[in-house]
């Protein structure tokens, strides 16, 4: 009977190639995305299971509070661990993690590389298996350095690379330290991800001395004994932190000038491992990497579940469409003894036989799009990951689902059909098709909806990377080098300006420095602290509104000047900020006094609404970058001179550079990503919703061809015989956009809201949007539809 019913569908298959082919092909594509879409939630869920004691390892983290804002901080310093270990039943142990950087030396070469510095307990802690080298002893020693397989064929040709010794730089020199293990590289599901771990530095008296409490740097995990409750652990440490530290916290704000009721001692949480990939809330830093938002699996899930929901709609619509087709031999079925019931099972078989088809083809495409989906997902996701048990399960499911949501109703319908109706040609689909059309709405509903939203966040991300940022980043080259002398910078800079085509160069302090600073009325403000020279709004091209730039011709500048930004004035209340004074408590109450302010400027990111941001020349501070200004069209020749003089004044330094505007780009690089995927998923739910339609309108065409024959013949256009056909089903993507519209407009509205700076949706988007969808799908029926009124009405007219 089995095998009856299986050579019946594919017979079946086989006489109906259109049908075949636009099914198969629509529930290969949303099959295909469906499993694709499975691989990144299985890779998401899976990060850090694989240490044993996953479920019992937790990160210290901190939730502060000032002038009545909570800031939550997923860092920590060096006592918390060792002191919360001390005093605190039921953890059993602490490691910490920071993450470093150094230069290392290799024959006469020099590279600069990431590193984490750890607890010589790391590698028992956490679960990353060793290759060669005692877990036990590796970290002790200070000169010891453990190395991943990569790096060490990379260093060493080969992986057998303990008691080499690698060359690290110690201040100006370099100290040899020895390998003393390599361990596999990093699980790509990991949130610690190292090439090098170095032993944490710490010196003897830090574990002394108690302001160490709210220097926050690193990120500390504690393993809890097997059967603690991490509620009682963390009332514990919250009980014995207030008990160590709120006599060095007052004190502390006492001598910063930060006497505020509002001022009160944090509180201390305990974060689970296995939710810090995906927080929101404390987020994976601090020597932590691969960090994600929820929202992007909700969001691929979301595109999954519509082409797959419109690829089965396709299916059941055409399957309906093409049951007058096969009323005969459900009649005849009927006739000699079919019941019901078996007619059920012979529909759902064909259904199913389809699937299965669908499923083979689309495991082949997974195969194929996996590097182009990592690419666009950021992800390492391997074939391998196609063979799990879990995710073997939910594929077996998925096909189950699949070929039931596709074929139950069909099964249904055709197995009602009278055998009466259906032997003596009287019989006909019973109603308007409303079911048909609503599925139809449906489909170009999601598919509409998708469109929106791609047009959406490509003027977003178009906003973000064209909009005036208040500076000029084009033609600046950015050389990074720790720790320069405002002596050695003003040489460096010199030299540089020697070369006809560098117009400005303007040092600055390396990474993102902010502080709190007090003014006149007793309020404090947090800002971004830069040290500059007076070149640099130069260099930028950034505006002054009121006041004066730092000057050569200005000895003081460098001692008490700053400026300030337009933000940093409206928060410190300031109608006259000219000679203002702001107050540094932690440099010993220092006063220093307005000379400028600056026009605001977007100095990060478009998505970081603009703080207040205070400059200063003071000596006191390094310098850590230099932008410079070529002149267009020489970067070529610029580079060159630049990298010649960074080695001859910097040799122990590995020399690299980016431009501003290419660094500014990249920090845009989720929004690309994110618009891509978008893009993707339009693309596919349109394509599979026309196949669709252009299905529909094969058949639709199909039942009419007669009445078009009589139409042609007494004497109607083949423009208004297309028109008719057309228009039933462009009036079906009508009412579809009509629906769409208005919930794309509140979900892109919600989106927006992540943006402080983004494009307000007008009706430009929806209209580009809906008249692409009308287009699309007005040329995929408006194909059969000539096709048909061109059609010779003699053929469909001669027989009965």
């Amino acid at each position: 009977m089995i095998k009856n019913y299986i050579k019946i569908a594919l017979r079946n298959l086989a006489h109906n190639k259109v049908y075949s082919v636009i099914n198969i092909a629509g529930l290969t594509i949303g099959l295909t995305c469906a499993m694709l879409i499975l691989l990144y939630v299985q890779d998401e869920a899976s990060f850090d299971r694989f240490h044993p004691n996953s479920n019992n390892i937790y990160r210290v983290v901190y939730q502060s509070f000032n002038h009545g804002e909570e800031q939550n901080l997923a860092s920590s310093g060096l006592l918390q661990g060792p002191r919360f270990r001390q005093h605190v039943p039921g953890i059993k142990s602490f490691v910490r993690v920071q993450d470093g950087y150094a230069d290392f030396k290799t024959g006469s070469t020099i590279d600069g590389r990431s590193l984490l510095f750890v607890d010589s307990n790391f590698l028992s802690f956490f679960h990353f298996p060793i290759i060669d080298g005692n877990v036990a002893s590796c970290l002790k020693d200070r000169h010891s350095v453990v190395i991943t397989r990569n790096e060490a064929i990379k260093r060493f040709g080969t992986a057998d690379a303990v008691g080499k010794v690698l060359m690290v730089r110690e201040g100006e020199d370099f100290a040899p330290y020895q390998v003393t293990a390599v361990t596999e590289n990093c699980p790509q599901n990991s949130s610690i991800q190292y090439n090098i771990l170095m032993p944490i530095r710490e010196k003897p008296d830090d574990q002394k001395n108690d302001e160490n409490w709210f220097s926050y740097y690193l990120s500390t995990f504690i393993e809890l004994e097997e059967h603690a409750d991490p509620t009682v652990v963390r009332s514990q440490m919250q009980r014995f932190y207030e008990q160590d530290a709120t006599a060095t916290f007052y004190a502390l704000n006492a001598k910063f000038g930060n006497t505020s009721k509002d001022v009160r001692i944090g509180n201390y949480l305990l974060q689970p491992l296995l939710d810090i990939h995906m927080s929101t809330t404390f987020a994976a830093q601090n020597g932590l990497d691969r960090a994600s938002n929820p929202i992007y699996a909700y969001i691929l899930s979301g595109i999954a579940l519509f082409v797959l929901l419109i690829a089965s709609i396709n299916f059941v619509n055409l399957t309906v469409a093409r049951s007058v087709r096969r009323a005969k031999e459900i009649g005849i079925r009927k006739a000699v003894g079919s019941d019901r019931r078996q007619l059920i099972v012979q529909f759902l078989g064909e259904s199913f036989v389809l699937c299965a088809i669908a499923f083979l083809f689309a495991i082949l495409l997974v195969q194929l799009l996996l590097p182009v989906f990592n690419e666009l997902a950021n992800k390492k996701l391997a074939i391998g990951y196609l063979i799990g048990g879990k995710l073997i399960s939910a594929y077996i499911l998925l096909f189950l689902l699949t070929g039931l949501m596709a074929g139950c109703y069909p099964a249904l319908i055709l197995s009602g059909y009278r055998p009466v109706d259906t032997l003596y040609g009287r019989f006909t689909l019973k109603g308007k098709g409303i079911l048909q059309k609503s599925l139809v709405i449906l489909q170009f509903t999601l598919a509409s909806f998708l469109i929106i939203a791609t047009f959406t966040i490509y003027s977003q991300f178009n906003y973000m990377v064209k909009a005036d940022l208040g500076y000029n980043d084009q033609d600046i080259v950015m050389v990074s080098r720790n720790n320069i002398t405002h002596q050695e910078a003003a040489l460096f800079k010199e030299q540089l300006l020697r070369l006809p085509d560098i117009q400005y160069v303007a040092p600055k302090n390396g990474g993102a420095w902010s502080t709190m600073a007090n003014m006149a009325n007793d309020s404090s403000i947090r800002f971004a602290w830069e040290t500059i020279d007076e070149s640099y709004l130069e260099t930028l091209q950034i505006a002054l509104v009121q006041g004066r730039n730092f000057s050569a011709d200005h000895p003081g500048d460098s001692v008490h000047s700053v400026l300030v930004n337009e933000t940093f004035v409206k928060q410190a209340g300031w109608k006259d900020p000219i000679g203002q004074p702001v107050v540094f408590n932690f440099q010993n109450n220092k006063r220093y006094e307005v000379i400028g302010v600056i026009k605001d400027h977007h100095y990060a990111s478009l998505d970081t609404k603009i703080q207040p941001q205070l400059f200063t020349m003071s000596n006191a501070n390094p310098y850590g970058v230099f932008y410079i200004k070529i002149r267009p069209n020489t970067a070529t020749r610029s580079l060159a001179y630049i990298e010649q003089q960074f080695k001859k004044f910097f040799p122990l330094t590995p020399y690299q550079y980016v431009f501003k505007n290419e660094a500014n780009l990249k920090s845009y690089e989720s929004e690309a990503r994110w618009k891509r995927i978008i893009l993707f998923g339009a693309v596919l739910t349109i394509f599979i919703s026309c196949i669709g339609l252009f299905g529909l309108s094969v058949l639709s065409a199909e039942k009419r061809n007669k009445e078009i024959g009589i139409r042609k013949v007494l004497g109607a256009s083949v423009q208004s015989i297309a028109a008719l056909l057309s228009f039933d089903f462009i009036r079906l993507v009508l009412i579809a956009l009509v629906v769409a519209m208005p919930l794309a407009w509140l979900a892109i509205g919600k989106w927006l809201e992540n943006y402080p700076y983004r494009i307000t949706p007008g009706w430009t988007i929806f209209g580009y949007a809906g008249g692409a969808v009308l287009l699309i799908a007005a040329v995929t029926v408006s194909y059969q539809a000539v096709k048909v009124a061109l059609g010779d009405p003699v053929k469909s007219l001669r027989s009965e």
